[in-house]
């Protein structure tokens, strides 16, 4: 069945409703798109502050130091409050503001209903609300620098006691609360379209990669969500209604009896909090797997090897990643033979992840390898986070996670899992699918500039904090030269603080690439990689609805490089 503008109920819709309150779920995606892009703009630039801290400490902020209250950055120094604040304030934004958004909210929302041939999400409302409940609580948890008090100064983490005394952690939990409600909202409406919305033909084994992923990652989502929700509600009772939910019986702070303490226990958090964020690792890594597949797999021009292993390996992730949240907890007191317990399932979960990365890396043997931009992103995206992941090892040992759980070396670790990963992935589908979201393309040039500097300056920021994780430095510190022992490395933390603005300029072309080639790219036709999944099979963009009849699926996703057709790629659309 045919769709335009006009299907909806009959009447011409107007801008508000076409482009700002939209129920299309392109319209949603591309919002979610620029949304959490901007997120992560900022996010980036509280790092940005802090870095310069690290590296120089107690010397004035150069250009913007100026800019801050008093309070926040005497003479221009930043204070001890303002750095914590900028600490929790950026593994938010960039966790739950930026990354998820980006990889869900938007490559989901645009690319997963095209790819199964369904004409919009099983709930096209609720999913406009998800939307629109995701970014009133980013703007409410960016608000929380304005208010008395300023931002949550207890981490990303926000483990009690402190993050109930500390100020600015209620309108953090308020936000949280409201962010977690989009997530289930968009979980819900995912697996419900996945399931029944799939065109003809379209069977389980003939999803491409990418729509396994999302669905993996909305099991993950739904189940793992409600956890943090209801601690944050309990945590909002802690500071609010003075309950005891996390505060232990007699806690001192300062040499005075705190009046609020009872017979709470501060480590529930702590389980709750991790039994979410660790399948929160894998919400943020499955659906770059998921692109990277699909990009290999359009330019190597041959069908992806072990399909089905990349399947199963996701379910079993997805399984297994509610088993191992403890790893996070080895120095809490808990007994061996627990620890020893979440060790098992800790390493038995890098089984499936080495087959995905292994099936991605077979997948270029004896392939025609186009070196195009989307191709090189997903190139650097299986080293760089092979890194991530091998480094993650030593944290899942206990003998070795005691010496490493609190220095720069975890911070290395998961910032080359979700940075140097994930974002990589990430920035390699926008190249991608820009021509399907424009009808146009992203300048190469530009493109590969934005590649090489990329990908060169995040090592440069992330290769270091291993080193200084190795040599035992403190992750917590507001001044790092404050300890002796931190001294013979502190030379890293200046590599990785102009590694970190190097990478800032070299997301200037990116971004001015991005904006001009939506009006001044080159045109591109319907399916400009000649690639063989549903996406390609409509115009670019899409219509409302997307397809001008419902399609009809006559094989896999990835039939490329077939012997005896003409084309090295067969569309699954294609009967003959």
């Amino acid at each position: 069945m045919a769709h335009d503008e006009h299907a909806h109920g009959g009447h011409e819709l107007s801008f508000m409703e076409r482009y700002v309150f939209s129920v299309d779920h392109k319209v949603i995606g591309l919002q979610y798109l620029i949304t959490s892009f901007i997120f992560l703009l900022v996010g980036f630039a509280l790092m940005g502050l802090m870095r310069w801290q690290l590296a120089f400490p107690g010397t004035p902020i150069p250009f913007f130091g100026g800019l801050f209250p008093s309070d926040l950055a005497p003479n221009g120094v930043m204070s001890g409050e303002f750095y914590n604040s900028l600490g929790a304030m950026h593994g938010t934004i960039m966790v739950f503001l930026g990354v998820v958004p980006l990889a869900v909210g938007a490559y989901g929302n645009y690319v997963l209903p095209l790819q199964i041939g369904a004409p919009d999400m099983a709930f096209p409302r609720m999913n406009m609300m998800s939307y629109w409940t995701y970014l009133p609580g980013g703007i409410l948890m960016l608000a929380s620098f304005l208010m008395p008090g300023g931002a949550a100064q207890s981490g990303w983490t926000s483990y009690p006691p402190l993050s109930i005394i500390n100020p600015g952690q209620t309108v953090w939990l308020l936000s949280m609360v409201i962010l977690i409600t989009s997530s289930l909202l968009g979980a819900i409406n995912f697996l419900v379209t996945t399931i029944n919305m799939r065109a003809p033909g379209m069977s389980l084994w003939r999803l491409p990669v990418f729509v396994w992923a999302q669905f993996v990652t909305s099991v993950l989502l739904l189940l793992a969500f409600p956890p943090l929700e209801a601690a944050s509600v309990l945590q909002l009772m802690d500071r609010v209604f003075h309950t005891s939910f996390y505060l232990p019986k007699d806690l001192v702070i300062l040499g005075q009896a705190y009046a609020g303490s009872g017979g709470g226990q501060p480590l529930l958090w702590q389980h709750l909090f991790w039994f979410l964020a660790h399948p929160e690792v894998y919400v943020l890594v499955l659906p770059p797997m998921g692109i990277v597949a699909e990009i290999i797999a359009n330019n190597t021009r041959k069908p992806l090897h072990g399909y089905k292993t990349m399947v199963f390996s996701m379910i079993a992730i997805g399984l297994m990643s509610f088993m191992v949240w403890a790893h996070h907890m080895f120095i809490s007191g808990m007994s061996a033979s627990l620890s020893n317990f979440f060790l098992v399932t800790t390493m038995i979960i890098s089984v499936p992840s080495v087959a995905l990365m292994t099936c991605l890396v077979f997948s270029l043997k004896g392939g025609s390898i186009r070196f195009n931009v989307p191709m090189l992103f997903a190139l650097a995206f299986i080293p760089l986070f092979a890194i991530g992941g091998l480094t993650g090892l030593p944290l899942g040992l206990t003998v070795t996670d005691i010496y490493l759980h609190d220095t720069y070396y975890v911070i290395g670790h998961f910032h080359f899992v979700v940075v140097s990963g994930s974002i990589i992935a990430l920035m390699g589908g926008t190249y991608y699918w820009f021509p399907k979201w424009y009808g146009r393309k992203m300048n190469d040039t530009l493109g590969r500039i934005h590649f090489w500097g990329t990908t060169t300056t995040m090592v440069g920021i992330f290769l270091p904090m291993l080193f200084m994780g190795l040599g035992g430095a403190s992750r917590r510190l507001y001044d790092p030269t404050a300890q002796l022992h931190n001294l013979p490395v502190q030379g890293w933390n200046v590599v990785a603080t102009y590694s970190a603005y190097l990478l800032a300029l070299f997301q200037i072309p990116f971004i001015y690439n991005f904006f001009n080639s939506m009006w001044n790219g080159e045109k591109t036709p319907e399916n400009p990689w000649q690639a063989t999944t549903l996406e390609w099979a409509c115009p670019s963009p899409p219509p409302h609805g997307n397809f001008e009849k419902t399609p009809t699926v006559y094989r896999g996703p990835y039939e490329y490089s077939v012997p005896g057709r003409k084309t090295d790629f067969w569309m699954q659309t294609d009967k003959n």
